[in-house]
This record gives structure tokens, C-alpha cells and sequence, in this order.
């Protein structure tokens, strides 16, 4: 010993050092310390650095004072240690690209480096280990180099270690074995550090001061450290964000205003959609190969519990700061719509076996709800979601409708003020507006014109004895949102009566539709008299409506099916409000049902509707009869065609008839020019028509060929639409009426070209309605079978004859022996029976294919495939069984037809002479 303290321990060199008993470091510390600092200093070479730093950490630290290691050493030497360990780093990166198995000087001092980085970071963690080991509280004041050094470094080896093979490019293998152990040390020095901090104590009663920013910075470090490894370590990765997430907790009431919340919360959400879009790369994968590997689904499990620990994660941080994520609300509201946009049954969604979407759902998606409920009292959560400027891609207004669904869910559990909320507008600045819950409902379920199409299921609701079923995208949200109109807080009525007419008078029919189901349920749900009160205000809002808008027919559908749930005397109030006598009211009537009313009360509203409609049809018909007054007369003839369709049978005969005459008289004065050019005329048009065709078995059948004649006519001047449809509903009701033989050859040809040119109509809508009204066109009805046969009772007559014969003959023969001729003569009533019964078989058959003939060749047409005006006129012709035999005989006589047949599910035809015997190939019909 006294050798040793020959030489000043100033001078001993650095080797010798290392090899100092533990006494003779203790003794010696004051005066080593200092050279070896200063050494540290002053020294340029990373390999000195590092062998001084480990002198120091080995020998020398376990015998200083743990209150002055801060300014002692920490301080003075770690800060040119990171410097140095930077460097080292550019180094690596700059000479790898060098880096190749016959240039052993670059590989041996990339190895070199490497080494010395490997030893910098075992010498840190000593140094971790050193304050660990103290077993006492550390203030974070005392050690604060520390942790930003150390945090520092492990950022930089583990974004090195990342980037790797990049960096190393294919030569990897030559530095493979260093860089893992530089990752393990890294990796050592991180948990080391994060049991350190977590003795950190702090003053809580402390606003402000070093410990606080220096708790800050090491959680922000943390967090930055989270975003390097994600992909490379998820359990480590796991454990940094919980380790996060508690000294967050910790020291949160003092390090809460210091926090970087949203950085926080976006790194959260980003973690939890990257392992929530591996889950289902990995579900998807397995549902592709239909095997069950063992290895792919511990795998999918594992991604699962981390995607819920991400959740977990993000509903724990959120519920403790919640007041300081302002600004955040927008990432957590594009994580909700993000996450549903890929998860079934999104039309976006990955595919991904049922079994898988029920794990992902009951382990995953669970934790969001929660997350919702924290959510829903914070103001400016609800400004993000019912921004009035909120533009979303296609795929995100489905998720998006969901989510106000489920907003819509927790509602009438909430206070009244967050009711309020949420279903009030506000406009917190010129630029930010708020839309209310129930307008964002409908305008976003507006959006979901594909799930909607298609249609999109979810899950349905659950009810009693009964198995939960899938319901389509309307359903759901129809169902829940009359549920959530049950519990609507009473100060609140008039956002839901606002929110629900602005929904009616939308120019979308699905939203209109969606907002009258809603209304008519809570005029069920609701008191008559607030049913009643709300019929009153359509009846206003309709007769206040200027002219012909889709806003008018929507209210007029919801008055129709709003007038079914008034009480009877309610129906009675409001026939006094809008007397049917004045003909003021007409615009009203016309849009109500006459089978909404008692039968009594029916009978008597008829009564009116028709005395004033006929007068007013008078009126017209006696005065100047300009275009000007046909709007009225329009509206007049509307009332009266809902009477027809409504309540026809309320309607006595003379009623029918006064009806009948004025119809009549007002189609005298239309002619084809005017029709084309007025649109008023053409709705007239439209409005006689189905008229004419209530009263079609009373018409006169000169004015049945002229409105015949005449639709021919119209139709190849391309009318609108809605006087087509007109048209087809007069053609199918005259499949009710026998057409006398008379007027056949008018008619028929007619009706023929009315067919064939509606069904070659581009309107798919129109080409549909066509072949609608053509199939009721063509029915055998039950009380049409006299008048297809107006000789039947002759028929009777003859065979009783007949049977009266039969029963003669056999009293005769009872009382004795017959004639010889008997015998003969029998025998020739025999044959001539057979031969009539052969001749009614071949003309049933006839007349059934003749209309089976006539649907395959509508088939024909809709396809295009090629026939001729004959075979089109024949086989329209003989569609309806009113044709008499002989009027079919004619015709078959003299025209073609096509014999379709199916032969491997193809259709094959073949032109036939049409005769009243004619025979096809076994494989027809």
C-alpha cells in the first residue's frame, strides 16, 4: 500500500486504476475524481471516453455522495458522453455503405465502434443501477442528467437498430451479432431507467419548478422511444406505453398543464389502429387458406390482447385528463370512424371469418363504448362530431351514422344539459357551427346511399322469447332512433319537430321516409291530441305550399299516414277546421285517405268531396276554360281520382254517374297537340285517365277507342313520365272489361303498339311498371267468366235437355225390351260426343298458350330479340281471354306466332302457321 502511495494517485495511470481495491478508491475519490473528469473532458477518443467512464462507474461511483451525484459527475460527464455516442453513430452510418466482407479495415472499425458503443451503454446502466441501489426516495433534481442522457441514447441505438437494413444494406450479416447486442443492452438500459423513475418522489404541493419539466421530458422522451420500437418489440412496446401511462398518472396533479396531451393521445391512436389493422391482416389471412394454423392464430390472439391493452390504455388516460384534450377530440373521433371503416360490416371492411369478427368485437371493440360514454359530456367532443363543416370520405359516413347512433343510445341516461347539448344547435364563432344531433342523424344516414343499396346488416335488437335477428341500415337506425324519441326530454320538442320536418321536406326519399316512420311513431307513442295538433300543421303547411314540389308530395305522404292514427273525434275537429264542402279545401283532400274515416263519417265526407268536385268540374266546363284555371280544375280532379281509389265503394250510383259525365265532358275538350305542348293539360291527361278506368265497365266504347286511339298517338311523342304511368293504369283495367267484338279491331292493335312501346321504353322504372300492369291486363278473373261466355245458359239448357233424354230413355227401357235401332243410334250420339269434347280440348289449349305465348314474347321484347309487327299483334291480341273463339279463330288464321321452348335453359323459338289445330315439339310449354 505504501508503494501504491509512492506515485501521487494523480498520476496513476488508468489501466492501474481499474485494478484499485475498493478501500483504496474510497480513500482516494477526492483526488482522482477530478483528474478523471477532466480527462473525460478533454479527451477526443470515444474508446478513452468510454474506459474513463467505466473507471469512474466501477471504482468509484458506489462511493460518492447519491445527494451530490447530479454535480459531481452526472453533469459534467454525461453530456460529452451522448456528444460522443452520436458521433459514434454518424460514423456508423456514414462508412456502412463500405461495409463489405473483402474490406476488412471498414468492417473491422464499423466492429470496433460498435463494441465501444455496446460497453458506453453497460457503463450507463451502471450508473442506473448505482442510484437503484440506494433504496432510498429519489428526487429527480438530484439525478436530472440522468434520464435525459440515458433516454437519449436508447432513442438513438434503437432508431439505428431499426433502420438497419437500410443502413447495412445486404451486408448485414458482417455486424448482425453487435447490433442484437447492442439492442439487448439498450433494451437492459431501458427497464433499468423505468424502475429508477419509478422511485422518482415529487412535491405535489409544488406549482412548478425543475422536477416537473425534467418528469415531463422523460415521459415525452418515453413516448418518442414508443413510436422507434412499435415494430420491433411489441411486448417492450406495451410495457414502455404502460409505464407511460402510470408516471402520467403519478404525477398527475402537478404534471398535468406540462403534458403534451395530444401527442399523447395521437401515439395512442396510432398504436392501436396499426395493431387493430394487423389483427385483421392476420384474421384475413386465415380466412382465405381455410386452415387453422396454430401458430397464426396465437398470433392473432396476441395482436388482439395488445389492440385491447392500446384501448384500455387510451380510456384510462382519457378519463384522468379529459379536461386538457381539447384538442385531441378530432383524433378520437377519426380513431372511432377509422376503426369501423374496416370492420364489418362496413362495405370496406377486410373479410374475416364470423368467429373472427366476434373476438376482435367482444375483446377489442368493447372498450370503445366506454370511451364514448367519457366522451359524451365533453363540449368539445361534441362540436367535432356535429360540426356543420364536417366533410368525410365515403368511407367513413357509415361509421360515422353509427356513431351518432350510439351517441343517440346514451342520451336519455345523461342530464338534461347534455341532452342539450347535443340536440340543440349553436354557433360558437362565425366560422364554427354545431348542428344538432337529430340533423346530423339524418344527414349523415343521407350519406350511406351504398349501405343502404346494398343493403349493409348489423346486429338487430334482442327481445323476448325471440332470436336476435339482422336488420338492414334503415332499420337500425329507425329502430333506435324512435327509441330515443320515447325519452326526449320535454324542453326539447321543438329541436325534434324541427329536426323532423326538416327532414320530411328533404329532397333525399330515403331521409324523408326515415323522418315520417319517426313522426308517425310518435304520433302513436304520443297523446291523441298531440297526434292531432301535428296533423293540423301539415294540413297548414300543405295548403301553404305554392304550387307542385317534391316538398308537397312529401308532406302529403305524411298526412295521408298521420290521418290513420287521429281519434274519431279528432278526424271529426279537423273535417269542421277543412270543411270538405269549400272548395278551398280540396288541395287538402286530395292527399287523405277516405278509409282513415269511420264508415259513417266515410260515407258522408264522400258525399262532399264529390257534390264540390263535380261542381267545381261544372264550373270550369261553363266558363271561359283558360290554362290559367286548369291548376284549380287539376287539384279538383285529384280529389275526386282519391275518392275513386280510396273509398270508391262509398260512392252511390248517382254520385258515380255525376262523376262519370263530368270525366267525360272535360276529356271532349283535350286533343293530342295540346297535350304534348301544356303541362298542365298533360297532368289533366294524367289525372282522367285512371278515371276513366275506375269507371271502365260503364264507359261507352266510342269513348273507350278514342282514349285508345289516342294514348297510341301521344306515346310517339315521347310524353313525361308520369302521363306513361297514367297511361298504364287506364290499359290495365282493361283487362276487367269484355271487349265487345265490334270494337276488337280498334282496340286491340292499340293496345299492342301502347305495350310494345313502353316496354322498349330506356326507364327501367317505367319498363318494370309496364310488365306490372300488363300481368293485371291479362288475369283470368273469377267474375268475368260470364261475360267471356254470355251463351253459358244456353249451354245449361241444352245439356239438361240432354240429361232429361238420358233419364227418359232408361225409364223406358225399365218397363220393357228396346228397339233394334236403339243400339245404332246411341252408338252415333256416342262419337258425336267424343268429337265435341275433343274440339273444347283443343280450344282450351289454344287459348292457354296463347296467353303463355303472350308473357314469353313480352320477355322477347324486353330482350330485344327480333319478331314481326304480326307475331307482336297476334300475340297481344289473343293476351287477354276476353277474345271470343270466334274472334281468335280469325285471327289465327291469317298471322304467325313464335313457339318458344327451353332447352338447356335457353330459350329457342320457332314460326308456326297459327291454326286452330296446330301442334308443337313435345319440348313446348
Amino acid at each position: 500500500m505504501s508503494q501504491e502511495r509512492a506515485v501521487p494517485a494523480s498520476a496513476v495511470p488508468l489501466e492501474e486504476l481499474s485494478s484499485w481495491p475498493e478501500e483504496l478508491c474510497r480513500r482516494e475519490l477526492p483526488s482522482v475524481l477530478p483528474r478523471l473528469l477532466s480527462l473525460s473532458q478533454h479527451s477526443d477518443s470515444w474508446i478513452e471516453h468510454v474506459q474513463i467512464l467505466k473507471i469512474i462507474v466501477e471504482m468509484f461511483l458506489p462511493h460518492m455522495n447519491h445527494l451530490t451525484l447530479e454535480q459531481t459527475f452526472f453533469s459534467q460527464v454525461l453530456p460529452k458522453t451522448v456528444k460522443l455516442f452520436d458521433d459514434m453513430v454518424y460514423e456508423l452510418t456514414s462508412q456502412a455503405r463500405g461495409l463489405s466482407s473483402q474490406n476488412l479495415e471498414i468492417q473491422t472499425t464499423l466492429r470496433n465502434i460498435l463494441q465501444t458503443m455496446v460497453q458506453l451503454l453497460g457503463a450507463l446502466t451502471g450508473c442506473v443501477q448505482h442510484v437503484c441501489a440506494t433504496q432510498e426516495s429519489i428526487i429527480l433534481e438530484n439525478i436530472q442528467s440522468l434520464p435525459s442522457s440515458v433516454l437519449h441514447v436508447i432513442k438513438s441505438t434503437f432508431v439505428h437498430c431499426k433502420n438497419s437494413e437500410s443502413v447495412y444494406s445486404g451486408r448485414l450479416h458482417l455486424v448482425s451479432d453487435l447490433l442484437q447486442a447492442l439492442f439487448k443492452e439498450a433494451y437492459s438500459l431501458q427497464k433499468q431507467l423505468m424502475e429508477l423513475l419509478d422511485m422518482v418522489c415529487m412535491d405535489p404541493s409544488v406549482d412548478e419548478n425543475d422536477d416537473i419539466l425534467n418528469m415531463v421530458i422523460v415521459i415525452h422522451s418515453l413516448l418518442d422511444i414508443c413510436s422507434v420500437i412499435s415494430s420491433m418489440d411489441h411486448a417492450f412496446h406495451a410495457n414502455t406505453w404502460k409505464f407511460i401511462i402510470k408516471q402520467s398518472l403519478k404525477h398527475q396533479s402537478i404534471i398535468k398543464s406540462q403534458l403534451k396531451h395530444k401527442d399523447i393521445i395521437t401515439s395512442l391512436c396510432e398504436d392501436i389502429l396499426f395493431s387493430f389493422h394487423s389483427c385483421l391482416h392476420l384474421a384475413e389471412q386465415m380466412t382465405q387458406s381455410d386452415a387453422q394454423d396454430n401458430a397464426d392464430y396465437r398470433l392473432f390472439q396476441k395482436t388482439l390482447k395488445l389492440c385491447r391493452f392500446f384501448a384500455n390504455s387510451l380510456l384510462h388516460y382519457t378519463k384522468e385528463f379529459l379536461p386538457f384534450l381539447s384538442d385531441s377530440c378530432c383524433n378520437l373521433h377519426q380513431l372511432y370512424l377509422q376503426i369501423h371503416s374496416k370492420f364489418p360490416p362496413s362495405l370496406y371492411a377486410t373479410r374475416i371469418s364470423k368467429a373472427h369478427q366476434e373476438e376482435i368485437a367482444g375483446a377489442f371493440l368493447v372498450t370503445l363504448d366506454p370511451l364514448i360514454s367519457q366522451l359524451l359530456t365533453f363540449q368539445p367532443f361534441v362540436q367535432v362530431v356535429l360540426d356543420s363543416r364536417l366533410d368525410l370520405p365515403c368511407e367513413l359516413q357509415f361509421p360515422q351514422c353509427l356513431l351518432l347512433v350510439v351517441v343517440m343510445d346514451k342520451l336519455p341516461f345523461q342530464s338534461k344539459e347534455v341532452q342539450t347539448l347535443w340536440c340543440t344547435d349553436s354557433q360558437a364563432s362565425e366560422t364554427t357551427t354545431r348542428i344538432s344531433l337529430l340533423k346530423a342523424i339524418f344527414y349523415s344516414f343521407e350519406q350511406c346511399s351504398g349501405e343502404l343499396s346494398l343493403p349493409v346488416h348489423l346486429q338487430g335488437l334482442k327481445s323476448k322469447g325471440k332470436a336476435e335477428v339482422a336488420v338492414t341500415l334503415y332499420q337500425h337506425v329507425c329502430v333506435h332512433l324512435c327509441t330515443f324519441i320515447t325519452s326526449f326530454h320535454p324542453s326539447l320538442f321543438a329541436e325534434l319537430d324541427a329536426a323532423l320536418l326538416n327532414a320530411v321536406l328533404s329532397a333525399n326519399m330515403i331521409t324523408s321516409l326515415l323522418a315520417m316512420d319517426a313522426w308517425c311513431f310518435l304520433a302513436r307513442y304520443g297523446t291523441a291530441e298531440l297526434c292531432a295538433h301535428h296533423v293540423t300543421i301539415v294540413a297548414h303547411l300543405i295548403k301553404s305550399c305554392p304550387g307542385e314540389c317534391y316538398q308537397l308530395i312529401n308532406l302529403s305522404i305524411l298526412l295521408k299516414r298521420l290521418f290513420f292514427f287521429m281519434a274519431p273525434p279528432h278526424q271529426l275537429e279537423f273535417i269542421h277546421k277543412f270543411s270538405p264542402k269549400e272548395a278551398e279545401n280540396l288541395p287538402l283532400w286530395q292527399h287523405i285517405s277516405f278509409q282513415a274515416l269511420p264508415a259513417e263519417l266515410r260515407k258522408q265526407t264522400v258525399h262532399e268531396v264529390s257534390t264540390v268536385g263535380t261542381a267545381e268540374c261544372r264550373k270550369w266546363l261553363s266558363s271561359s276554360r283558360t290554362l290559367g284555371e286548369l291548376e284549380s280544375l287539376n287539384t279538383v280532379l285529384s280529389a275526386l281520382l282519391t275518392i275513386c281509389n280510396s273509398a270508391g265503394e262509398a260512392l252511390d250510383t248517382g254520385k258515380q254517374t255525376a262523376i262519370m259525365e263530368v270525366v267525360s265532358q272535360l276529356w271532349a275538350f283535350l286533343n293530342i297537340k295540346q297535350i304534348a305542348d301544356q303541362p298542365y293539360i298533360q297532368q289533366t291527361f294524367s289525372l282522367l285517365l285512371p278515371l276513366l278506368g275506375f269507371f271502365i265497365q260503364t264507359l261507352d266504347p266510342k269513348l273507350i277507342v278514342q282514349v285508345v286511339t289516342l294514348q297510341t298517338s301521344l306515346l310517339k311523342l315521347e310524353p313525361p313520365d308520369y302521363v306513361r304511368l297514367a297511361m298504364l293504369d287506364f290499359v290495365s283495367s282493361l283487362g276487367k272489361l269484355f271487349i265487345p267484338e265490334a270494337i276488337q279491331d280498334r282496340i286491340l292493335p292499340n293496345l299492342s303498339c301502347i305495350f310494345a312501346l313502353l316496354l322498349a321504353d330506356r326507364s327501367w322504372l317505367l319498363e318494370q311498371h309496364t310488365l306490372e300492369a300488363f300481368t293485371q291486363f291479362a288475369e283470368p278473373y273469377a267474375k268475368r267468366a260470364r261475360q267471356e261466355f254470355p251463351w253459358e245458359e244456353e249451354y245449361r239448357s241444352a245439356l239438361h235437355t240432354i240429361a232429361g233424354a238420358l233419364e227418359a230413355t232408361e225409364s223406358l227401357l225399365q218397363k220393357g225390351p228396346a228397339p233394334a235401332w236403339l243400339l245404332m243410334e246411341m252408338e252415333a250420339l256416342h262419337e258425336r260426343m267424343d268429337k265435341l269434347k275433343r274440339y273444347i280440348h283443343t280450344l282450351g289449349i289454344v287459348l292457354e298458350k296463347a296467353v303463355n305465348l303472350t308473357s314469353l314474347q313480352l320477355l322477347a321484347l324486353q330482350r330485344n330479340w327480333p319478331q314481326s309487327n304480326a307475331q307482336r299483334l297476334f300475340l297481344l291480341e289473343t293476351s287477354t281471354v276476353s277474345l271470343t273463339p270466334r274472334a281468335f279463330s280469325q285471327h289465327s288464321q291469317s298471322v304467325s306466332y313464335f313457339c318458344w321452348c327451353r332447352l338447356d335453359n335457353e330459350l329457342l323459338g320457332w314460326e308456326k302457321q297459327a291454326t286452330l289445330g296446330f301442334s308443337c315439339p313435345k319440348a313446348c310449354f
